[in-house]
């Protein structure tokens, strides 16, 4: 079979619900299900797809291919910044460093897009970011430099709300301390994220992280880096002709979806949710695996299966494991 074929395959097996209750406390969150037991969380990334804060359908692949490449870029930041990575007894879970999770998700961007460029158009602009940006600008044209669009963290189901700097501060979320620190080790991490996207002819348009502390107020990157339902990434080649021809990018994320919901279907989040076709889901799988593949250098075979029971099997190992003396 072709890789559609074996995306298609999967349809059955994607893994919506990750309940494990002998894992510990559980935390549901968009896409991941949170297991605390003393110092560690396993961290089960399901195949929920979620758009405009609404959780949606599944994706085959999807909580492996986003692992690849959290871990992948995990390893590739640590230098800027250390992360809560502890184990990763399956290919969709990893096992974590407790932390206390900020509330706030730190968005950079390096280009005026997205919900950003609907924002614009709709005639709220970033002011609720604290940024105030140049009216001439067009859709899709580069910042100067990068810039920070913070959001709060909402409960899954409620939309996440614009905030700036000021106001994160001024509502005792993070320290004045901690914001500079976030603020520094965001844009280095993005700096990182585009140079190496770049390498391999994509562009790293703009990423969501979120960051916790230990006992001690030190800062650790957590959740996912880089992939891609955190980021935007677009096809480097003739990205620059389709700017100055006004055309829509070429994009290997996410973005794919919340684009089809508008024009197919004319939702952004509001109102009941409308069903994802299988041939959608299929094609956002593919975009997802070539993503892995240029960013990694690696290919990505899928091997069609029951995604629960093989996360069940890595878990019993390590349970296993733990308990031999």
């Amino acid at each position: 079979m072709n890789r559609h074929d074996l995306l298609t395959a999967q349809l059955p097996f994607t893994l919506r619900d990750a309940e494990f209750p002998n894992l510990g406390a559980h935390y549901r969150g968009k896409v991941r299900d949170n297991y605390t037991q003393g110092d560690r969380i396993t961290m089960i990334t399901s195949d929920r797809l979620s758009a405009f804060d609404r959780v949606l359908t599944t994706v085959p692949f999807k909580g492996e291919l986003l692992n690849r490449l959290t871990t992948f870029w995990f390893a590739k930041t640590q230098h800027i910044a250390r992360n809560h990575i502890l184990e990763l007894p399956d290919p969709s879970v990893m096992i974590v460093r407790k932390l206390r999770a900020l509330p706030v998700e730190v968005v950079v961007r390096g280009r005026l897009t997205g919900s950003l460029w609907r924002d614009v158009e709709a005639g709220k602009g970033a002011s609720a970011y604290g940024v105030e940006l140049d009216p001439a600008m067009r859709r899709d044209q580069a910042f100067e430099k990068p810039i920070l669009t913070p959001s709060t963290k909402e409960a899954v189901g409620a939309h996440d709300m614009p905030i700036s700097p000021r106001e994160i501060v001024a509502r005792g979320l993070v320290s004045q301390t901690q914001w500079s620190e976030i603020e520094e080790k965001a844009l280095a991490l993005f700096a990182e994220g585009q140079r190496h996207a770049r390498e391999r002819g994509l562009i790293l348009v703009d990423t969501k992280y979120e960051f916790g502390v230990d006992e001690k107020n030190g800062l650790w990157l957590i959740d996912e880096i880089h992939t891609a339902d955190s980021s935007r990434y677009w096809i480097l080649e003739g990205s620059d002709d389709r700017f100055a021809r006004g055309e829509e990018q070429r994009g290997l994320d996410k973005e794919f979806v919340r684009q089809w919901l508008i024009r197919e279907r004319g939702w952004k989040g509001d109102g009941p949710a409308p069903e994802i076709p299988d041939e959608v889901r299929v094609q956002l799988a593919e975009r997802y695996c070539q993503l892995v593949e240029l960013l990694t250098g690696e290919s990505f075979i899928p091997i069609v299966g029951d995604t629960r029971a093989r996360i069940a099997r890595a878990l019993d190992t390590v349970r296993n494991v733990r308990a031999t003396p």
